[in-house]
């Protein structure tokens, strides 16, 4: 497996945004962002699909894009209308095979292939 490596985490104020990436090597079947933060478990943030279909945390609609681009072989998430709550160690995941369903899984056990994680602090 081809590590993955984030990149573009930082500290912002709230209400910033930030883009985070993650380059992504095919086949693929799955593609997800996950976050921990300080003493809570790793959740799922935020999945796509080779077609395109994604799922999102409740807690990021509206504001967290996921997006692939298959000519620069590399995934992003762009967080938009960042608080506090979003303050986290970020992780890109990736799974080499096809899952089944219609929306890309945001739990942990789907995914073979983890990131280091990127560190976002997001101040009041």
């Amino acid at each position: 497996q081809v590590p993955l490596v984030e990149s573009g985490g930082g500290s912002v104020q709230s209400g910033g945004s930030l883009r985070l990436s993650c380059p992504v090597h095919s086949p693929w079947g799955s593609l997800a962002w996950f976050r921990q933060a300080q003493g809570k478990e790793r959740e799922g943030v935020a999945a796509i699909f080779p077609d395109g279909s994604t799922s999102y945390a409740d807690s990021v609609k509206g504001r967290f894009t996921i997006s692939q681009d298959s000519a620069e072989n590399r995934m992003s998430l762009q967080m938009n209308g960042l608080t506090p709550d979003d303050t986290a160690m970020y992780y890109c995941a990736a799974r080499s095979t096809a899952v089944g369903g219609s929306r890309p899984p945001l739990q942990i056990y789907f995914y073979h292939n983890w990131g280091q994680g990127t560190q976002v602090t997001v101040s009041s």
